[in-house]
């Protein structure tokens, strides 16, 4: 760890002498790049098969390049996943596993994908939720639109807040909110706003651009217009099951959705409930494909779309009642798989569109794919790998397993990986690497399973194999594990 981490130092060093000269003039050859970084988005989109979500712009730019089925984030949580993204270093390398520790507070050196864009000449763009905290990293974009609060426009919601404040109490509003207003009265709007007008500023020069789209994380605030798209009672109550067998840690008591005003403390959601909830979230979903349609349709009109590559993405995904949980924060395949889609630029000669691959990929490899396509020199060590042979080919042979932990405090680490049907997770203890429990999945053709096969005598030589590649990446005699959590 301490050999890699110093390898960064020196690749930072050594890019800091070297790259004058790319800054100096644009090379033509080096695309633009736009990154669609959505919050708490699961892999269910009209692309995706899902029968519900309702998401036009998405499903179009699936068509216009390749669908990864089997994408995967490191951790999913915001701030470790985000962070993962932006340095191409896994959770256990940089060893932050929770929401409340900044990059910088613990990493002054390692050096990010706005750090290394910036000294190869581009022009750095941060719009809306990029990194979970704001302050990472925010004097390295050369154009920066920070993380704006929650808007409410309903009047009701609006007074219901107010009176919190005056009681004293957590003024943290409802769950969802749909007033009839544009869409620039909520912030995913605004962030679509300031994303075209940067784009028609900086259409003459080279730009890497995050553009961070905050819904559909809670609360599922979004124009009425969004909301009436569906028809509430048409939506399915899912199941409350658990998975039989489940480890005792493996799923949260979803606090998150409970800090909100009208949610219960106690207990599952009655079905009325569970589906406000389940229209916000889609609801939510159909805003911000409607954000990315204006977006695209802005490259387009400024004639950007020839040299510009594009990247959706969704740092994790998210229960809506599954399991009778709801929000994100564990190994679960709902959980831990994403939808990622890349457009290459309409004048790259090995351009794929409307391709779909089953390549197990995770959202680290972004990183580095993002240097190859860029041809960025003295790029630092990632733990990914650049994706571009696989774009160029979506069904070539790929990676054996992806990967993903959960750390459960700083005493239980929960270490997870998928071959693409059967998902293997060992808890174990952060120090000694003991096995305190395990769990084996089949999602051969679903998000979800209902029972964990783990030592279950039909399931041993899946549970073998699957523990072989566990290893591979979490040796069980290997060192603890990395607590940088301030």
């Amino acid at each position: 760890m301490i050999k890699k981490l110093l390898v960064i130092f020196l690749a930072l060093a050594i890019t800091s002498c070297k790259t004058q000269k790319a800054t100096e003039s644009k090379d033509s050859s080096q695309p633009n790049v736009l990154v669609f970084y959505v919050d708490d988005l699961r892999a269910e989109l009209g692309c995706y098969g899902s029968e519900t979500a309702i998401t036009p712009n998405i499903d179009k730019l699936a068509s216009d390049g390749v669908m990864f089925n089997k994408a995967y984030t490191q951790q999913a949580i915001c701030a470790p996943s985000r962070m993962s993204t932006l340095t191409g270093l896994r959770p256990e390398t940089l060893g932050v596993y929770s929401i409340f520790t900044p990059l910088r507070k613990v990493h002054k050196d390692v050096v990010s994908m706005p750090q290394l864009f910036n000294e190869n000449g581009y022009k750095t763009v941060s719009i809306g939720k990029v990194y979970h905290h704001s302050s990472d990293d925010k004097k390295e974009w050369s154009v920066y639109y920070g993380k704006e609060a929650n808007t409410y426009n309903d009047p009701k919601n609006i007074a219901i807040i107010e009176q919190l404040k005056k009681e004293g109490k957590n003024p943290k509003g409802p769950a969802f909110d749909s007033a009839d207003v544009s869409d620039e009265a909520y912030k995913d709007g605004r962030a679509a706003k300031y994303a075209i007008e940067t784009l028609e500023k900086l259409k003459d020069d080279k730009f890497l651009m995050f553009v961070g789209l905050s819904k559909p994380h809670l609360p599922f605030n979004a124009p009425k217009k969004y909301w009436d798209l569906y028809d509430k009672s048409k939506f399915k109550i899912p199941s409350r099951k658990k998975p039989e067998g489940v480890y005792r840690l493996s799923l949260t008591k979803w606090g998150e959705l409970k800090g909100y005003h009208g949610i219960p403390k106690e207990g599952d959601l009655d079905d009325d409930l569970t589906r406000d909830l389940i229209h916000g979230y889609h609801a939510s979903v159909s805003y911000i494909d409607a954000q990315i349609g204006k977006v695209m349709q802005t490259l387009e009109d400024l004639d950007l779309r020839k040299n510009t590559m594009i990247v959706f993405m969704s740092d994790h995904g998210y229960k809506i009642g599954e399991y009778g949980a709801w929000c994100k924060h564990s190994n679960m395949e709902i959980d831990t798989r994403v939808p990622l889609i890349i457009s290459r630029e309409t004048n790259y000669k090995k351009r794929k569109a409307g391709k779909t691959s089953d390549a197990l990929v995770e959202n680290v490899d972004i990183f580095s794919t993002l240097v190859d396509v860029c041809d960025l020199k003295f790029a630092p060590v990632s733990d990914g790998k650049s994706l571009i042979p696989v774009i160029d080919n979506p069904q070539q042979k790929w990676d054996e397993a992806a990967y993903s932990v959960y750390a459960r405090g700083k005493k239980i680490m929960g270490v997870t990986t998928t071959d693409g049907n059967w998902r293997y997770t060992e808890w174990r203890n952060s120090n000694t690497h003991e096995i305190l429990g395990a769990e084996l999945y089949e999602h051969k053709n679903s998000l979800l399973s209902y029972e964990n096969v783990s030592g279950k005598g039909n399931y041993k030589s899946v549970e073998q194999r699957m523990k072989k590649l566990l290893e591979i990446k979490f040796p069980s005699n290997g060192e603890p594990f990395l607590q940088n959590d301030k």
